[in-house]
């Protein structure tokens, strides 16, 4: 049965659970907010390279929001990662000694 007065908006392919969408909504929302949210909305997405999506949410809600928690941290999903070097390990400690 669904309730006529809550019409379900249907799910954004980019945001599934509107976690983004709401966190856009939340007054006084913090950076670390933010960032747990992201993780959450990362883990709910089907598709296995977000940097798509992150850039349609960013059109929708960062657009006249650039000052938002939420945009802040998005932009930062852009970015790219450091590649990982190796540390340690036998040869690192062969050398040492």
């Amino acid at each position: 049965m669904t309730d006529a007065s809550h019409p379900r908006a249907p799910a954004d392919p980019n945001d599934p659970k509107g976690l983004i969408r709401e966190s856009y909504r939340i007054e006084g929302i913090t950076d670390a907010e933010c960032r747990s949210i992201l993780v959450d909305w990362a883990l709910s997405l089907s598709e296995s390279q977000p940097r798509a999506a992150i850039e349609a949410l960013l059109a929708r809600y960062g657009t006249g929001a650039e000052d938002h928690p939420m945009t802040l941290v998005l932009r930062e999903g852009l970015t790219e990662a450091p590649s990982a070097r190796r540390r340690g390990g036998r040869a690192a400690r062969m050398r040492e000694g």
